[in-house]
């Protein structure tokens, strides 16, 4: 897993495509949603609505299968981390962008943190703190961290597969 390519090996990019409206199910091409936490309280739990939302606007939920609930409650596990760590590490999150083609989800969470994510190594299954990261190395197909030069802070993007 990465954490110094800023994108995957595709090389998909930052999405450009406009915000999602949440109407049409499944997306037939990239959908991208964005959130602000300006001047938000409790954006942990935000950010998982807001995902959820998503999902469901995107056809991932409600689910059929267990695997595709697996799937969808992957996203969220993966969603409450990244936001959690920038909370912890980075001051709190500026922004999050999920995106949705039919075969991936893409989360990204900005903040204004100068600090590098990486999982914990080694790795301590039984004690607190510290699991956030290998959790989403773990359940990813692929993560790393955007820095634009100039500028403070940084983006975590991490990318997990569409249930089959």
């Amino acid at each position: 897993m990465s954490t110094t390519r800023p994108y995957s090996p595709g090389d998909r990019g930052p999405e450009q495509e406009p915000e999602a409206d949440g109407a049409s199910g499944a997306p037939a091409g990239p959908e991208v949603r964005r959130l602000s936490f300006d001047g938000a309280s409790g954006v942990v739990p935000l950010a998982r609505d807001f995902a959820r939302q998503a999902l469901y606007a995107w056809g991932w939920l409600p689910a059929a299968t267990a695997d595709r609930r697996a799937a969808a409650e992957d996203v969220l596990l993966v969603v409450s981390e990244l936001v959690t760590n920038a909370c912890l590490h980075a001051e709190g999150p500026e922004q999050m962008v999920i995106g949705c083609d039919r075969k991936v989800i893409r989360v990204e969470v900005s903040d204004r943190g100068t600090g590098q994510p990486a999982p914990r190594s080694p790795h301590r299954a039984g004690r607190p703190g510290g699991h956030g990261m290998f959790i989403v190395q773990r359940l990813c197909l692929d993560w790393g961290v955007v820095r634009a030069p100039g500028v403070a802070g940084k983006t975590v993007w991490a990318e997990l597969g569409a249930p089959a």
